[in-house]
């Protein structure tokens, strides 16, 4: 893929995750009740007037988003299964203490990365496509266009229903115009990994973190 496609998808990725990074700030205790669809199709047009009435998220408030993300979004995804997939099989043979580690930075990562894309909210609007039968619980996508100025924008969201009472929709990946956020961050884990191990990859995304958080 040339470099200029990456840069594409990377920027739509940074508006389309920092859409997700807000949608379950209005998600009521029901929620657990609706359909997939339904759910997706409320929480991301919710969250697209709340960023557009919110102009320190759209100028990318930093602290504010963390805590946001903190609050409103870590209940919402199985970020630990998302870590894990993109890890790929030296996930299994981490230490708890690596794993923790990894998971922080790696959440880090994701809040730096897309924080700047809250600024380019602007008339867009979410078009939940019809839920496709026949899927799996554990492991269920939604298919939706994000609209506005512009081509559509594909994004699609990969969902499992947790299990017991209270079950609800998790997230756990997004494809962003047909590259899911895992395989690609898979790709860049399975490098470092490969030259020096799962220490290697925590300090280089360590690195990268401490790299984001100084001021330009």
């Amino acid at each position: 893929m040339k470099t200029s496609t990456l840069m594409s998808l990377n920027r739509r990725q940074s508006l389309l995750l920092a859409t997700l990074a807000l949608t379950s700030a209005l998600t009521p205790a029901w929620a657990a009740d609706e359909a997939p669809d339904a759910f997706i199709k409320r929480i991301t047009n919710d969250t697209l007037e709340l960023i557009k009435a919110d102009k320190s998220l759209r100028s990318g408030d930093m602290g504010k988003l963390i805590q946001l993300v903190d609050a409103k979004l870590m209940p919402h995804v199985n970020f630990r299964r998302m870590t894990s997939l993109a890890t790929g099989p030296a996930w299994r043979k981490a230490t708890p203490e690596q794993q923790k580690r990894l998971q922080d930075e790696f959440k880090i990562l994701l809040v730096r990365t897309y924080s700047g894309a809250l600024s380019q909210v602007s008339d867009q609007v979410v078009v939940v496509k019809p839920l496709r039968a026949g899927q799996e619980d554990k492991n269920l996508v939604v298919n939706t266009e994000v609209r506005g100025k512009g081509d559509p924008i594909q994004l699609d969201y990969r969902l499992e229903k947790t299990p017991g009472e209270g079950a609800g929709w998790m997230i756990f990946d997004l494809n962003v115009l047909g590259v899911w956020l895992i395989e690609n961050y898979r790709t860049q884990f399975t490098k470092e990994i490969n030259a020096g191990g799962i220490d290697a990859l925590i300090a280089s995304l360590a690195l990268r973190n401490k790299s984001n958080a100084k001021p330009a």
